[in-house]
């Protein structure tokens, strides 16, 4: 009897030590699309990559804001009271939402270019408060030279994006200081909402030599709509994100969506493990990857100089 007694307290302890690594992490995206998809399951694989498997300890929880502001506000407020152990915003607005719900839970950001300008820490080396994360800040003036070295007879370029989103507005001001670098003139046309993408596109056709989209959730989630209007128009369309190159974007020159995913499922970790996410520093995204489309480039008008091609890390043929 008393060998089971032991054996049963044993059994007792050992599960309780198994549930006390039992963990929640609750992400959430203002919209699904590919690279925001892709920044998620990166999480999910960094998570496991540590032990902490869905299924086994770990309770991973989704939620997409469909594009829509006031539910992200609303995932937001949910996952506060549910009081998850880590919170995963992706992309700006949805990081907006959960800085402005809960100052208690840690938050890890990440897909998000400013987060000094989206207001979301102080400093990005010490954070302080509840906060930390991942940016994803483009590199705009390769982006430039990147539209100069396939177009080198542009003069202006067409800016896509929706004007209430912080992150596409911070990038506005940074692509027209490295555009007046290069001899180039940038001209807006913003799309407050999906539907609205196609015709903000079409505003830009005689206006522009070619259109750059960022890093923006609206136009990206509708972005077929926007290479539609280009390929009509011979008007050349570059991208940040290099998941849109396969959906009819001609180039991109940016991050690997899962890889920025999988660092920030590192940040994650560390928190679940003891750290306090305001004595971690705000990282930005390692790696860029150069990805070409050529049945693009001839819908558009454009030949690729070989100089792109050699060093593309991906073809979209």
């Amino acid at each position: 009897m008393r060998s089971l007694l032991i054996a049963f307290a044993a059994t007792l302890a050992l599960s309780t030590a198994v549930k006390a690594q039992d963990v929640t992490v609750a992400v959430t995206a203002i919209v699904e699309h590919p690279a925001l998809d892709a920044a998620r399951d990166g999480v999910k694989e960094a998570l496991a990559a540590a032990g902490y498997k869905e299924g086994e300890n770990l309770k991973f929880v989704y939620q997409s804001a469909q594009g829509n502001p006031a539910t992200a506000a609303q995932i937001a407020r949910q996952f506060a009271g549910d009081g998850p152990d880590v919170i995963v915003p992706i992309s700006t607005p949805s990081a907006q939402a959960a800085v402005s719900a809960t100052r208690d839970i840690p938050i890890v950001f990440t897909a998000v270019s400013d987060p000094l300008g989206a207001q979301l820490v102080k400093d990005m080396d010490k954070p302080g408060g509840n906060v930390t994360g991942l940016s994803d800040m483009s590199p705009v003036a390769e982006h430039v030279a990147l539209i100069k070295e396939i177009l080198p007879n542009a003069k202006t370029i067409g800016y896509l994006y929706n004007s209430g989103e912080a992150n596409s507005v911070s990038l506005l001001a940074v692509l027209k200081t490295e555009a007046e670098k290069a001899g180039l003139t940038v001209v807006e046309s913003a799309a407050t909402k999906s539907a609205e993408v196609q015709g903000a596109a079409r505003a830009l056709i005689g206006k522009a030599d070619a259109i750059y989209v960022p890093t923006d959730n609206t136009i990206i989630s509708a972005l077929e709509g926007a290479v539609g209007v280009a390929e009509e128009a011979k008007l050349p369309l570059f991208t940040a994100d290099t998941d849109s190159v396969s959906r009819g974007s001609l180039a991109a020159l940016g991050f690997n969506y899962h890889d920025v995913g999988k660092q920030t499922g590192e940040i994650v970790v560390r928190i679940l493990k003891g750290e306090n996410p305001g004595d971690i520093a705000v990282k930005v995204a390692a790696g860029s990857d150069l990805v070409i489309n050529k049945g693009a480039a001839a819908k558009m008008g454009v030949t690729l100089p070989e100089s792109v091609v050699k060093r593309a890390t991906r073809v979209v043929e």
